[in-house]
């Protein structure tokens, strides 16, 4: 506020790389970025031609860029015509008319607003009070809509925290009550594998253990060579018994005859 000068220059150059480094995207429903330029008059108090000429040029393209920009000043005559004409959206609240200067503002004011059937504008704007506004802005064809009288809401932030009375007054009163009341602590995907992986070290270890506390059966091939013999000597024994008997059987038939 000190160097209006700079603070015009610092403008001007932010502008320009936002216009030269964002992509051209056209005319948005709803801007991306949107500055807003308190004491606007300082930018153009004293400045240059060549700097106002730019800024108007910057001010009128910029837009196809996705940004908005706001100038805010108690009395718009305090900015040129040229940047005047490039505002789309007015928002005008109370002007007091204590000299002819003054009223002669007030009328300029009014004059640049579309009239309303129903008011006298220049009449209007001596007479809001406290957080009203005539307000006026772009229709969808392009052309500013009727000035109306509005109500502006006002800010409902806060510096600090918020006490715990209101926390519960707007948790109370929001759209989302009733949905997310109730903690829900779901098994993530690495507590999900961890289970499956511990799961599966148990059933391993009860199975090696199950196995170990069964009698190996010896199977053929783990017999002892001591086994082997006695066992082919048994059948051997039992193959010459058998054959005796079968001759004595054999013989005491024939030799009857």
């Amino acid at each position: 506020m000190m160097s209006p000068k700079l603070y015009a220059v610092f403008l001007l150059w932010m502008l320009s790389e936002l216009f030269e480094n964002l992509p051209e995207v056209g005319d948005l429903d709803k801007p991306k970025m949107v500055f807003f330029f308190d004491e606007a008059h300082l930018l153009f108090t004293d400045a240059p031609k060549a700097l106002t000429e730019k800024i108007e040029q910057v001010v009128r393209l910029i837009r196809s860029k996705g940004v908005g920009i706001y100038f805010v000043t108690q009395n718009p005559l305090d900015l040129p015509d040229t940047v005047l004409a490039q505002l789309g959206h007015r928002v005008q609240h109370a002007l007091r008319a204590f000299t002819p200067k003054d009223k002669k503002a007030v009328t300029t004011v009014a004059e640049t607003m579309r009239a309303n059937p129903k008011f006298k504008t220049a009449d209007v704007i001596t007479e809001l009070a406290v957080g009203e506004a005539l307000v006026s802005v772009l229709l969808p064809n392009g052309t500013p809509s009727v000035t109306e009288k509005v109500l502006i809401v006002p800010p409902t932030s806060q510096i600090g925290p918020i006490t715990a009375e209101q926390r519960k007054k707007i948790i109370s009163t929001s759209a989302l009550f009733g949905h997310y009341e109730k903690l829900t602590d779901s098994d993530s995907a690495f507590e999900k594998i961890s289970a499956m992986k511990k799961a599966k070290t148990e059933a391993t270890a009860e199975d090696t253990q199950s196995k170990a506390s069964k009698p190996e059966k010896r199977t053929p091939e783990r017999q002892s060579i001591g086994e082997a013999m006695v066992k082919t000597a048994t059948r051997t024994m039992a193959n010459e018994v058998g054959r005796q008997i079968i001759r004595g059987i054999l013989g005491g038939i024939f030799g009857g005859r």
